[in-house]
C-alpha cells in the first residue's frame, strides 16, 4: 500500500491507496507498506532508486543498514510496535532519504508513523522537504520510545513494591507466577526498546557523518544533537532498567526458595514431633499378653496422655530454639 504526502500552504495532504502509476511528482514523503512489486518498480521509476525487499531489510550487518548508493542515503533501524499490547514486537523500517524526498518501507505499524502523519496534516511548514520529516519521525520515535520506558518503569515498581512490602501476600503460587510473567514480559520488553534505541542511534550518527555538510541548516544540526543526547540518555535508561528487572527476578525467586525452605522445614519439624507419639502408639499397639498396663484402669488415658505430651515437647522445645 502506497501513502503520498504532498505539501500544501500550511500542512502535508496525504493520499491513501494511491496507484503506482499516478504518483504526484511533487510528493515529498512516499509511505510504503508491505508493498507490492508494481508499487515497488513505479517508486523506483518516480525517485530514480532501488527499493530493498523484505529480506534485504532483515540484514543485521551495519554495512547492510546504513549504506549510500547512486546519491540516496539507505537507512535501515529497528522499531517497537505493539507496546501496548501482550505480544510486543520489533519491525526493520528503511529510510530513503534523496534529493528532497523521502521515502519510508515497512511491513507493519509502528504508532509514530500514523502520530506524524497526523501532526503534520494539522501544521507544517510550507517548505518542509523529505529532511524534515525524517527529523519528525525521529523525533516521534524516540518519544514513543521513552513513553514505553516510563510505563515499563513504572510496572517494574510495582512488582517491586509487591515483593518487599511486608504486607505483601505470601505463599501463593498463582501470585508469584504472575509476578514473574510480568517481570519476564517488561525484561523482554525494555530489550527489545533498547534494541530500538541503539539501530536509531547508528542511523542519526550515519545521516549527520555520511550527508554532506551543506544539507542540514543550523536548526536541524541542533535538532539532530538533541536527539543524539536524547537517545544517548534513553539507552542509559534502558541498561538501567534492565539491571533492575534482573535484581527484582533474583529477589523474587529469592522470595520463592525462602517460601519453599520454610514449608519443607515444616514438614520435617511435623515429621519430628509426630515420631514421639508414633513410638509410644506403637509400643501400645504390640500384641503381648503380659504387659503391665494392659490390666491398669488407667492404662489407656495414660498412654493418650503420654502421646500428647510427647509431641508438646518437641514443638516448645523447637520454639524455644527459634527453629519454627
Amino acid at each position: 500500500m502506497l501513502s503520498v504526502f504532498v505539501p500544501t500552504a500550511s500542512s502535508l495532504k496525504k493520499f491513501d491507496n494511491v496507484e503506482a502509476d499516478a504518483l504526484p511528482p511533487n510528493a515529498i514523503w512516499i509511505d510504503m507498506k508491505s508493498p507490492s512489486p508494481g508499487e515497488d518498480k513505479a517508486v523506483e521509476k518516480l525517485v530514480g532508486i532501488e527499493i530493498p525487499t523484505r529480506e534485504d531489510m532483515q540484514e543485521i550487518e551495519i554495512s547492510s543498514r546504513l549504506y549510500v548508493e547512486n546519491g540516496a542515503r539507505y537507512m535501515t533501524a529497528t522499531l517497537m510496535c505493539a507496546a501496548d499490547s501482550q505480544a510486543p514486537r520489533t519491525t526493520p523500517v528503511t529510510f530513503i532519504l534523496t534529493d528532497h524526498r523521502l521515502v519510508t518501507v515497512r511491513y507493519d505499524e509502528p504508532k509514530p508513523f500514523a502520530l506524524i502523519a497526523a501532526k503534520l496534516a494539522r501544521s507544517c511548514s510550507p517548505s518542509i522537504t523529505g529532511d524534515g520529516v525524517l527529523l519528525e519521525l525521529l523525533d516521534g520515535v524516540i518519544d514513543r520510545c521513552a513513553d514505553i520506558l516510563e510505563r515499563a518503569g513504572a510496572d517494574v515498581d510495582a512488582v517491586s513494591s509487591q515483593i518487599f512490602e511486608p504486607s505483601a501476600e505470601r505463599g501463593h503460587a498463582r501470585t508469584y507466577s504472575q509476578i514473574l510473567l510480568t517481570i519476564g514480559k517488561k525484561g523482554d520488553l525494555t530489550s527489545k526498546v533498547r534494541e530500538s534505541l541503539v539501530s536509531i542511534g547508528r542511523l542519526i550518527s550515519f545521516v549527520t557523518v555520511e550527508t554532506d555538510a551543506g544539507r542540514w541548516s543550523k536548526e536541524q544540526k541542533a535538532q539532530f544533537k538533541t536527539l543524539q543526547r536524547d537517545v544517548s540518555s534513553l539507552t542509559d535508561h534502558a541498561s538501567y532498567l534492565s539491571n533492575k528487572i534482573t535484581f527484582v527476578l533474583d529477589a523474587m525467586l529469592g522470595v520463592v526458595n525462602l517460601e519453599q525452605n520454610n514449608i519443607i522445614k515444616l514438614f520435617s519439624v511435623m515429621a519430628v514431633v509426630l515420631m514421639p507419639p508414633t513410638l509410644i502408639a506403637s509400643i501400645y499397639g504390640m500384641n503381648f499378653k503380659v504387659m503391665p498396663e494392659l490390666e491398669h484402669p488407667w492404662g489407656y488415658p495414660s498412654a493418650l496422655i503420654a502421646m500428647l505430651v510427647a509431641a508438646i515437647g518437641p514443638y516448645l522445645f523447637f520454639k524455644w530454639k527459634r527453629w519454627l
